[in-house]
């Protein structure tokens, strides 16, 4: 019988449970007032996209109430991930692209929708654009010696 490598068994020790289960935004919700501060941004943008997804369908549905506030939990959560990636120094560039990514899918959204649904949607784009900018400030800003 062959035996696996150390570096295998603990990767698919860590990784598997992380990987296989997909947790409800609730759950994620919950996760990420006890995470440690370098593990926060990626749960926040997790929780982000997972709202954008919902929103998405739910604009699809017909749902406009509830796609408003699937849509302000996108932002706030996206501002909460760029708050803790600030604060702990750690995912700043990958919060970014998240960020970016999500603001495209939300341009995309935008279009679909009557002209009268897209205000509040223009206004998360113009948000999650401000945490970008902040993100890339922060990304490039010199220190001063």
């Amino acid at each position: 019988m062959r035996r696996l490598p150390t570096w295998m068994l603990l990767f698919a020790l860590t990784a598997g449970p992380a990987v296989a289960k997909d947790e409800t935004v609730d759950e994620l919700k919950f996760r990420v007032q006890n995470a440690l501060p370098q593990d926060r941004p990626g749960i926040c943008v997790q929780i982000a996209q997972l709202q954008l997804r919902n929103a998405d369908k739910l604009y699809t549905d017909g749902n406009v109430e509830q796609a408003r506030a699937a849509l302000d939990e996108v932002v706030a959560y996206s501002e909460k991930a760029r708050d803790s990636a600030r604060e702990s120094r750690k995912r700043l560039k990958n919060v970014e692209i998240a960020v970016r990514r999500m603001a495209e899918k939300l341009k995309d959204i935008k279009r679909t929708l009557a002209f009268e649904d897209q205000p509040p949607v223009e206004h998360a784009i113009q948000h999650l654009e401000e945490v970008r900018t902040s993100l890339l400030k922060e990304m490039f800003k010199k220190e001063k010696k």
